[in-house]
């Protein structure tokens, strides 16, 4: 739901980006999943466009009487959070791209 915003504020401040299209299992509607090759200079910066970018928000409904929601939810229909974002942070020994890109040979 906030990825074109958050890829807008990330891109803007320099950062690249990678996105792909994924499907979440609980709601099994469209997500999207972004890499992010940052220093580790720049890791708190990035991440505080991310937070800014990302809300969580209610949004739309579940009726639980569908089979795959009965066992979670009692019987009537519920409001879901949507937005937000899931951040990995993960250390990477070794990063290259071919062919080399006109900054990295700077």
């Amino acid at each position: 739901y906030d990825s074109d915003r958050m890829l807008r504020a990330v891109c803007g401040a320099g950062f690249s980006a990678t996105r792909l299209s994924s499907t979440g299992g609980f709601l099994r509607s469209g997500n999207k999943t972004v890499f992010l090759v940052v220093e580790d200079d720049r890791v708190a910066p990035c991440l505080k466009l991310i937070e800014q970018a990302c809300k969580p928000r209610l949004a739309g409904e579940v009726d639980p009487a569908a089979p795959e929601f009965a066992e979670w939810f009692p019987a009537g229909i519920h409001d879901v959070t949507v937005g937000g974002a899931v951040v990995f942070i993960v250390a990477v020994d070794r990063f290259e791209r071919f062919p080399p890109h006109e900054a990295d040979d700077a």
